[in-house]
């Protein structure tokens, strides 16, 4: 991939102008984004988003390879779980199968935000050889303690791990109409909040949304996951991929003791934006320019 000039900035927009593909397997089908040509940049959204994540930041490297952007299993416009299992081992299983479907045998440059970060340095912990670069935001690097949490954020996270989360998640969509506009730093607009609503319009729907609080790493539960994290943690101080870490100011998920394990990961570039957790919300144009700039450079 070669160099070439920014695009002309433009302003967030709540378009969702990229079209999708379907692919079925694994008893379910899989919706993604796939525009471009070229080594594949794969763009992996977490919890409660998708694919329209990324909708402001792909067109800044839709030029410089293929874009993949896929929605995880029972999220966006993929099917949901044929046996209604959506723990992190089920979705790495769906997300495994995607890559061998789609993503070919060229070398992936991943773009990596919130679950879609565990999920994405899993699979290239398990397949290193297959990876060209690796660029991350608002990341899951190590497992967590209650202690790393924000005041009051972690009594948010105790309510969902509890009975209590059932209501909370299911009948309220908590997630998307809570989590989501509290931690972008602009307002959100309504047209924006549908397009994050519109695959959870039931609450078994919204049943994903909830396994994943559940799912998160924290004082060695779930264990299995703990595990997971800690193998790719190993992985990420020792390979010597080329990463890119955007760093969002104030942040909120990759702060204090994770943002301090991050910055010792080898042969990675750092850039810092404005933003809370959905960072891709707030400073699209300036993550797009760092990560345009670690494609054509890495």
């Amino acid at each position: 991939m070669t160099h070439s000039s920014m695009p002309a900035a433009v302003p967030v927009s709540v378009a969702d102008p990229h079209p999708r593909r379907r692919i079925d397997l694994c008893g379910t089908h899989l919706s993604y984004v796939d525009v471009g040509a070229g080594d594949p940049i794969v763009f992996l959204h977490g919890n409660p988003t998708y694919s329209y994540l990324w909708r402001n930041i792909i067109p800044a490297v839709r030029d410089q390879g293929r874009c993949l952007a896929p929605d995880l299993v029972g999220m966006g416009g993929s099917g949901p779980a044929p046996d209604g299992r959506y723990r992190f081992t089920d979705q790495a299983r769906y997300l495994d199968a995607w890559f061998d479907a789609v993503v070919g045998d060229r070398p992936v440059t991943l773009v990596l935000h919130d679950w879609g970060s565990a999920l994405g340095f899993h699979w290239a912990a398990r397949h290193p050889e297959r990876v060209r670069a690796i660029a991350y935001l608002e990341a899951i690097v190590q497992p967590r303690r209650w202690s790393d949490f924000e005041a009051g954020r972690d009594q948010l996270f105790r309510a969902m791990r509890s009975p209590e989360g059932e209501r909370m998640v299911l009948q309220e969509n908590f997630f998307v109409e809570v989590v989501l506009p509290r931690s972008v730093v602009r307002p959100l607009s309504e047209a924006e909040l549908d397009h994050y609503r519109r695959p959870f319009g039931d609450p078994d729907s919204r049943r994903p949304t909830l396994v994943f609080p559940r799912e998160l790493p924290i004082e060695g539960e779930p264990a299995d996951v703990t595990a997971i994290v800690e193998e790719y943690g190993r992985w990420l101080v020792a390979s010597p991929v080329p990463k890119l870490l955007v760093v969002a100011e104030p942040g909120a998920l990759l702060t204090g003791r994770a943002l301090a394990f991050a910055r010792t990961f080898p042969h990675q570039r750092e850039v810092t934006v404005t933003g809370s957790h959905y960072v891709q919300e707030d400073s699209p144009d300036e993550i797009g320019a760092a990560l345009r700039d670690f494609v054509a450079t890495c």
